[in-house]
């Protein structure tokens, strides 16, 4: 979940880092030397090259991916070899990376970063308590997610004990248009964004996935209406969600909170009084207004 958060913190560390350097290369060369900006503005090329290079290496990285080796992790770059060894030394020492068994993993650095971030972590730690309630109420696992892009990412899951939900983890990301969380918040965004998504290509991830533009822009109409969005098995066959938005002040959504494991739209259906009504409590607590979800 915090991957583009943990790049996004990497990227200020560094250029600081970065900056600073080309700070005191200028001081000690002389202020009327032509040639000086010239290097200057190349070394700062060339640290924004090697920034943007480090942080394609750490993009790499994945659920199924969590450890590789730098012979493959310049091939995948695209780097050269000699380059990618010298950027993962960096990347070791800055303490992005660690030496695994067989090659380099994240490092734990980045998630000390990761647990500053403020937006996610915040809403994160006030819906914990809900989402513990809605799992114990319902037996199925709780969700909550917000959105990143063209995806939602999982930023909390309690799962069942009687019950698993592989397709889901904690950190990761989904389609908004596959799943009940994403169509929710989709459905409360922007005019703008919701005609963007719509001209996309939507991707099934199963046969019953919506890819037409007009039976999605129907569906985010009624589930305006509703305020409850279903996943009748458009992101795993055999598998049901019904999920609700979460808004902050100004009435802004900024996230969707849902139970999965249902395994009929039927069983999904009796269960959305339960997960409208939790998002209702969280988004007041967020401070919103909207009191009446009816």
């Amino acid at each position: 979940m915090l991957a583009v958060s943990l790049r996004a913190n990497l990227l200020v560390t560094k250029t600081i880092r970065d900056h600073l350097e080309v700070t005191m290369t200028t001081t000690l060369l002389p202020d009327t030397d032509a040639d000086a900006e010239s290097t200057d503005s190349t070394d700062s090329t060339d640290s924004l090259s090697s920034l943007r290079r480090g942080l394609a290496l750490l993009d790499l990285f994945s659920a199924r991916d969590h450890e590789l080796s730098v012979s493959e992790m310049a091939r995948r770059a695209h780097i050269p070899k000699s380059t990618t060894h010298r950027l993962v030394a960096d990347l070791i020492s800055w303490g992005a990376l660690e030496r695994g068994r067989t090659g380099v993993h994240l490092g734990v650095r980045l998630f000390e970063l990761g647990s500053l971030v403020t937006t996610p972590r915040t809403l994160r730690d006030l819906a914990v308590p809900f989402a513990h309630n809605l799992n114990e109420v319902t037996r199925l696992t709780s969700n909550l997610a917000v959105r990143e892009g063209t995806e939602i990412i999982y930023i909390e899951k309690i799962s069942s004990r009687t019950l698993k939900v592989p397709h889901s983890r904690l950190g990761g990301r989904a389609a908004l248009h596959a799943t009940g969380l994403g169509k929710a918040i989709l459905a409360f965004s922007s005019p703008d964004f919701v005609d963007e998504m719509l001209n996309r290509e939507l991707v099934a991830k199963t046969p019953k996935t919506i890819t037409q533009s007009a039976v999605l822009r129907q569906e985010l109409e009624e589930i305006r209406v509703s305020k409850v969005a279903y996943d009748v098995e458009e992101s795993r066959l055999g598998m049901f969600c019904v999920a609700a938005p979460i808004f902050a002040s100004r009435n802004i959504v900024v996230g969707a909170i849902s139970v999965t494991g249902a395994t009929a739209l039927s069983q999904a259906q009796l269960f959305a009084p339960a997960v409208r009504t939790t998002a209702l409590a969280l988004s007041r607590a967020l401070g919103s207004q909207r009191a009446n979800f009816g």
